[in-house]
């Protein structure tokens, strides 16, 4: 039973969303799903169990979608047959049945709308009929005859269907008006008339420029799509002792990568052996290599020239960088802008004063040519054609340099940004707290000794401060004495014996509570304004203060140059947000030279999220730079959000920009791209305008042949389009020159 046949016999069950098929190649599928809650997907997950023919599986959440790979050998048809039909239900215990006749939606509307889709793009093959019509149409002005004219209209007519067939659809379906009717107008007026040669070429045009911007608009997408073809499709990884090789995608985090010189690198991961020279530029666009070498790392898909290396993996297959950036490149939409929505509107507005004034032109000098030629010029096409190019090439550049960019819109907004507001810990900041120094209070103990006795105390703890004292021990190769009885106190020190001596670390207040007697330390003397971002850990031994360590989450080094830029070369207002205490934030805000009035501390998550919020209604156009859990409600409230590759699953998938490199100043160059195609639709927008106004001006006046006409409006659509491409292909030569 076919299943077009299944989803019918299936059609009265109950629905529960629908499915459609949103991307396939060879033995791979992506389905868009209903909203993709856990129990769906744990359903989806015990049938995709059930098949053999399954290779592997994973779920987008965010996007409401999962990605299936299955055996080549079988024919999509027969695997989504399989997929959807071809179970019992009761054995497999996936309740699937009952959305079968939604299923209806891919055979009945995606495969064959898919098809039609295909049909409907632009081909070689939609020359033809052009092409014959024109050619008959010379060979009837040269040898008149009833057969050769009746042959030359024929083939004009059946050229100007596709034309007359969307201009029908968008009035009797759409119910409006748009720039096919103007074309069906022109062609039938100028047909009227007894011209074959004119209409023929001006179809002719029309199909040529429609082939030249579609495959200029696609180039873009087919060199970035190339980019996951690069991830190398086998690994050698060590196993047992042994040196196998297995597909990329199975290896297991942790394993032991082995690169050889002209392999692709097939995993993320830290170099843990060897010395390599590894070429970036198909991932990232540096035309030099970098010297990878221990504890380097790396990126599946750059290339080893010359060298060998052993990579310690952790991200593998769809989580390395190569990987993501394709996914959301596949998932981004460019035509959701508002420069885009304005200029479809525009169109529309001018259909019926273009009518207007043919209309007029028409009745005052009767003369068809004339008004044939005002029906075809337009202002809006050629934006609207370039548009979709000169945002996809920019979302292909960002890729390239590490900075995911979810939509055309969001780039858009990119360049119009006048606030940026950053969260401070884990984004201005490392977000890894470091011990930085050892102070002694008592001529009787070494800093040496006081941190032995801080890291034998601290050992496997797994409060952040104690990881950085023993982290800070282990830089100092300081030797772990065994810790006998102790006693954690969460949040405020702990209490042991080591080496015989009763043993106190933690804070001030932890250690005035258990006697401890801070009298060597003036009570007057704020280190806090002294030491400038520093906090402290107290060391007592059997009662006595010995001294303390200084530790602090340091500024990540890119900060202070990126806050001075953004404020000084775009002039943007700069605000911090924290929930740390004021003092530590305007610490930190005078480091980074932001007005005390823009730094907001003691936040939680919904003050941050209402901070945002008051910004961005007191009309300016806000972004949020964050990377935490709590940074996600804020981040969802922005204009544009921006987080990191390492930052937390929730503020990843919210945010509108990815940082894939974890380097802040990538915003500086997401930035300028998104202010480079700005302008350059700037450009586009007076290239597309000024030809067609002065094509406008003498059709209306002095005359315009329509085929002059068909040229000025389809050559400045192209050239706009091509112009979109410049700033791609300019890269492109300055990456080869250096």
């Amino acid at each position: 039973m076919t299943l077009t046949q299944a989803t019918i016999n299936h059609s009265h069950n109950n629905h529960l969303g629908e499915y459609s098929l949103v991307h396939s190649i060879e033995g791979r599928i992506r389905l868009r799903t209903p909203v993709l809650t856990k129990a769906l997907q744990e359903q989806w997950e015990k049938r995709l169990m059930t098949m053999e023919e399954v290779k592997d599986y994973r779920f987008n959440v965010s996007a409401s979608s999962m990605v299936i790979n299955y055996q080549r050998e079988i024919s999509q048809d027969v695997f989504l047959n399989s997929l959807f039909l071809g179970y019992n239900s009761d054995n497999s215990g996936l309740s699937l049945s009952k959305i079968a006749s939604d299923f209806t939606s891919i055979n009945n509307r995606t495969f064959d709308n898919d098809s039609q889709n295909e049909q409907d793009r632009p081909s070689w093959s939609n020359l033809t009929l052009p092409l014959v019509s024109t050619g008959l149409a010379i060979v009837a002005n040269r040898f008149p005859s009833s057969l050769i004219t009746f042959l030359a209209r024929s083939a004009l007519i059946s050229a100007g269907l596709p034309v007359a067939t969307r201009a029908m659809e968008s009035v009797f379906i759409h119910h409006k008006l748009n720039i096919d009717c103007l074309d069906l107008m022109a062609l039938v007026l100028s047909g009227l008339q007894g011209k074959l040669l004119t209409p023929s070429l001006v179809i002719t045009l029309h199909e040529l420029g429609d082939l030249i911007r579609e495959y200029t608009a696609r180039s873009t997408e087919q060199k970035t799509a190339n980019l996951l073809d690069t991830i190398g499709r086998f690994a050698w990884v060590e196993r047992e002792g042994e040196i196998v090789q297995i597909k990329s995608d199975e290896v297991i985090a942790g394993e032991i990568v082995i690169v050889y010189p002209g392999e692709r690198i097939p995993v993320d991961g830290i170099v843990t052996f060897g010395e390599a020279t590894v070429d970036q530029q198909q991932l990232t666009g540096e035309s030099m290599p970098i010297v990878a070498q221990i504890d380097t790392y790396v990126y599946a898909s750059t290339l080893v020239r010359s060298g060998k290396i052993k990579v310690k993996s952790e991200r593998i297959g769809t989580q390395t960088r190569a990987a993501a950036s394709i996914e959301l490149l596949e998932k981004a939409p460019v035509h959701d802008t508002r420069m885009a929505n304005y200029a479809a509107k525009v169109a529309d507005k001018l259909i019926i004063p273009s009518m207007i004034l043919a209309g007029i032109v028409f009745a005052t000098t009767k003369d068809p040519t004339r008004t044939a030629s005002i029906l075809t010029l337009d202002f809006v096409t050629g934006i609207r054609v370039s548009m979709p190019t000169a945002f996809l090439g920019a979302l292909n550049h960002t890729t390239r340099h590490g900075i995911l960019v979810r939509s055309g819109r969001t780039m858009e907004l990119l360049g119009e940004i006048d606030t940026i507001v950053f969260d401070k810990t884990g984004t201005l900041t490392e977000g890894n707290i470091k011990v930085v120094g050892v102070e002694t209070v008592n001529d009787n103990i070494t800093p040496q000794r006081l941190l032995q006795l801080a890291v034998s105390a601290e050992q496997r703890i797994t409060h952040p401060v104690a990881e950085a004292i023993v982290n800070y021990g282990k830089q100092e190769s300081i030797e772990v004495l065994p810790r006998n009885s102790w006693d954690y106190s969460v949040g405020s020190g702990m209490t042991a014996e080591i080496d015989g001596l009763m043993v106190m670390v933690g804070s001030e207040k932890f250690l005035r509570s258990q006697g401890v007697n801070f009298a060597c330390i003036p009570e007057n003397e704020d280190k806090s304004d002294v030491l400038e971002g520093l906090s402290f850990v107290y060391v007592a031994c059997d009662g006595d203060l010995m001294g303390y360590l200084e530790y602090t989450d340091p500024l990540r080094p890119e900060s202070a140059s990126l806050l001075y830029d953004l404020q000084n070369l775009y002039g943007l207002e700069v605000h911090l947000l924290t929930g740390d205490n004021q003092t530590r934030a305007h610490q930190v805000a005078k480091v980074l030279n932001i007005p005390p009035q823009q730094v907001h501390a003691d936040a939680f998550p919904e003050d941050k999220a209402k901070i945002v919020r008051n910004l961005s209604r007191g009309g300016k156009t806000v972004a949020f730079v964050g990377d935490g859990l709590n940074d996600s409600v804020a981040l969802a409230y922005a204009d544009v959000s921006i987080s990191f590759a390492d930052g937390s699953d929730i503020a990843r998938e919210t945010a509108d920009v990815v940082l894939m490199n974890n380097d802040l100043s990538s915003i500086l160059e997401a930035i300028a791209i998104a202010k480079e195609t700005q302008s350059l639709i700037e450009q586009n927008t007076m290239l597309v305008i000024a030809p067609n106004l002065i094509g406008l001006g003498f059709a209306s006046t002095i005359g315009l042949n329509p085929l002059l006409a068909t040229i000025i409006h389809n050559g400045t659509a192209i050239a706009a389009g091509l112009n979109s491409l410049r700033p791609l292909v300019q890269h492109q030569l300055e990456t080869k020159e250096n």
